[in-house]
This record gives C-alpha cells, structure tokens and sequence, in this order.
C-alpha cells in the first residue's frame, strides 16, 4: 500500500487556477566534485530518488527551512551558503486534494577538504516528519552527475531529475567524485 504523501504529481508551468493547499518547499543538491547526493526510502520502495529538502516552517524563510530540513533528512550540517538553483511548481491531485508545491531548489558545494572524508553510504531517520507519522528511514548516497542524468526521469520522486540538466554546468571543473 503506498503513503499518500509520496503519491507522484506534476511540475507546471504556473499557479493552477484552482486548487486547495499551497505549500512552500525548500530543496539541496549537494555535489562533491560531479557527484550528487540522493536518497531512497527503503521502507517505500514506489518512491523515486530524491534530495534532502521539505515544507518550509510558519516564520522560517526558505533558505533557513533548507538547511533545516538537510540535516533532518541526512543528520548532516551545512555550515556554508547556498546557490539558488531554480525554482518548480508541482501539483498534487488525487483524493487528498488538490495542492500546489511551490518549490525552491538550491546547489551546495561540499567543500573539497570534506570530500576525502565523506561516507559513500549511509541510512539515516528523519524523526518527526512534516506530515506527521512514523520516522522515515532513508539511505543516503552518491550518484554521478552522468548517471543521474542517463536515468528516466521515472526513476526520481516527481520533478526531482528536472534541475539536473542546469545542475551539471556548474560542476565543470570540480574534481571527479568517487561515486556510489
């Protein structure tokens, strides 16, 4: 049985006309070198890759929201600023309504002191979901930038391959990463 809260949308173009939540999500693709750090949720095998990231918070802004939930998702801190990357409207319709998640993606860069020190794999539990619930199990690792991009988008939560395109030009230049 799959979790309505992972059930697939679609990214628009713009604001529908009509729909009944509006949430404010906040997202990072963290790279080291061309790799690009994702996570699967074993625990929910139907749903895609995707990148630390979640519902931004009454009073927070999207950037602190993004930083929150990064280490939520991954029990990792960023101490360094963020890139905006771009920015997606998904639209969630089936029989929980019909809501809006407006998205703002942003890229860091692990710092290549910490590159040599990283894991490849790991498994980490987001505790207190933003939906509510159980804890969320998530395995963590490395993908090449090459290999993201060569999946079918299928193969990522929904709109989460769409950036990788923009993603791979400002990884020119960085040192080629281990992989997963």
């Amino acid at each position: 049985m799959t979790d309505p809260r992972f059930e697939e949308g679609e990214v628009v173009a713009a604001m529908p006309a009509r729909y009944d939540k509006l949430k404010h999500k906040a997202y990072i693709y963290l790279t080291a070198g061309r790799d690009l750090l994702v996570f699967r949720q074993p625990d929910q095998p139907w749903v895609g890759l995707q990148v630390p990231g979640g519902t931004v918070d009454p009073g927070e802004s999207h950037l602190q929201a993004a930083l929150r939930e990064f280490h939520e998702e991954t029990g990792l801190a960023l101490p360094h600023a963020l890139d905006a990357l771009t920015e997606q409207m998904v639209l969630y319709d089936n029989a929980a309504g019909r809501d809006v998640h407006h998205r703002r993606l942003y890229h860091a860069r692990m710092p290549v002191t910490a590159q040599a020190r990283r894991r490849a794999r790991w498994e980490h539990f987001e505790m207190s979901p933003s939906a509510g619930g159980d804890p969320i199990r998530f395995e963590l690792f490395w993908m090449d930038i090459d290999a993201a991009l060569a999946l079918d988008p299928a193969g990522f939560f929904t709109g989460f391959h769409a950036p990788l395109a923009a993603l791979k030009p400002r990884l020119v230049g960085h040192a080629t990463g281990a992989g997963a």
